[in-house]
């Protein structure tokens, strides 16, 4: 779970690396995936040039509703951390000391399954919603500072981790936008009678583009991480190939961090502790060939992609999103997978109280409205000069956008706030409509 801990000045005595180059705003359009670069971004489907790496299928292939199928929709760009293919990465040279602090013998143990433990579902849900959602307030009760505005699209019925008895743990939401391509993602979520939604924190992730996190800020997971593309699906599995590295958890961690990762949430002050954001890897000298060819699909992913260190939490459990498709038995067999069979893929670049990146946050030259004052329900253009923004989120009104221009038609004076954020801060402006 997010924790101030990004914030704490431990001097760990680390080396220092170089400065991770985080990409940053504009995309094609919300129908097809592409990475981006430069300073502004649009409205809800609008577009932008961009380069680097690219997939070629469309957000709108996602189909919709709780848990439903991608289709063979990757979030974010093939060249994206969550996506590359580290099988041939070097070892990090602490790698055997990390992996006997974790404890060697203890064995992988998946966090999702069929059916429900306890009253409560297994493993961590998701919804696919599309343009017609409305969007809906996001009121914060502990960490709105490092959050990002809404509105966001969350369905009233939105799954929460832990339903139908999600009890005060995680509670999870997480909202796919299969129109506009992005994903919403809440942390200690609870629904309102009036359709908002309070929350812990709250993070928006642009699924066209690399989006990296301002340092030290958390997201919904305590590491600054999205959560969704590191979870383990049945539509994944069954097409027989997971395209990505693995979301998991260990019991302690200490103040640092390693990219993708933007935040620590530190427990230890052992040496060799895990750092938020490590990745391990199963050892390609791993026999897989005795389990069944859903759980050797999994453990091939993990030569592959590996798994990235998320949250503190229970040693080696793997994140999945709950389906009752899953053989639970089956899935159990991943315990016989130890600690010992993984190694660390070397962790560079390695950020600590003492040198986490400085830069500039985005510069916003103008934000305006067509028009400053209207009759009620009056279509208003808001538009902005933006420079060096990764994500951009107009509140209240359109939400996260792309472009450099958004409508809106309000029934009441209103003041409207553009945020525009990247690795290193976030910057807003606002403009005012007066309706009478």
């Amino acid at each position: 779970m997010p924790t101030p801990g990004g914030r704490l000045l431990v001097l760990l005595g680390l080396l220092v690396a170089a400065m991770l180059l985080a990409s940053c705003g504009g995309a094609t359009s919300a129908a097809t995936q592409t990475a981006g670069s430069g300073g502004g971004s649009g409205s809800g489907g609008g577009s932008g040039s961009g380069n680097g790496g690219s997939q070629s299928l469309a957000c709108n292939v996602m189909s919709l509703g709780q848990g439903a199928s991608l289709n063979g929709f990757r979030p974010f760009t093939r060249s994206n951390l969550w996506n590359t293919d580290i099988s041939g990465a070097p070892v990090d040279p602490n790698s055997d000391a990390i992996i006997n602090f974790i404890g060697p013998t203890i064995g992988l143990h998946p966090d999702f399954g069929a059916g429900q433990y306890q009253g409560s579902i297994i493993g961590i849900p998701y919804s696919i919603v599309g343009g017609t959602q409305n969007p809906v307030n996001i009121n914060f009760t502990t960490y709105g500072d490092e959050s990002d505005p809404g509105p966001m699209p969350v369905p009233a019925n939105a799954q929460i981790e832990g339903d139908p008895n999600p009890g005060t743990g995680d509670r999870h939401v997480l909202v796919l936008d299969n129109s506009n391509c992005f994903l919403y993602e809440l942390y200690s979520a609870y629904p309102n009678n009036d359709g908002s939604w309070n929350a812990g924190s709250a993070a928006i992730w642009d699924l066209l583009v690399d989006e990296q996190r301002p340092w030290t800020w958390t997201s919904a997971d305590a590491a600054g991480l999205p959560i969704f593309p590191g979870l383990i699906r049945y539509d994944e599995v069954a097409s027989g190939q997971i395209p990505h590295a693995i979301r998991f958890t260990l019991q302690q961690s200490q103040a640092v961090m390693i990219p993708p990762a933007s935040h620590w949430a530190a427990n230890s002050s052992n040496m060799v502790a895990a750092p938020m954001g490590m990745r391990l890897r199963l050892k390609a000298s791993y026999d897989i060939s005795q389990f069944s060819p859903n759980v050797q699909v999994i453990l091939t992913a993990l030569k592959k992609y590996g798994m990235i260190m998320a949250d503190n939490g229970s040693s080696m459990y793997i994140s999945g999103a709950p389906d009752d498709r899953w053989d639970n038995n089956d899935l159990h067999n991943l315990g016989q997978v130890p600690a010992s069979a993984f190694e660390v893929v070397q962790m560079n670049p390695i950020y600590t109280a003492s040198n986490v990146p400085q830069g500039s946050a985005p510069g916003i030259a103008s934000f305006t409205a067509s028009s400053s004052s209207i009759a009620s329900g009056t279509s208003v253009t808001l538009s902005w000069n933006v420079s060096g923004a990764s994500y951009l989120i107009v509140s209240p009104g359109p939400g996260a956008v792309r472009g450099s221009s958004a409508s809106v038609s309000p029934t009441q004076t209103t003041t409207y706030t553009l945020y525009a954020t990247n690795q290193y801060g976030r910057s807003s402006a606002s403009v005012t409509v007066t309706v009478h």
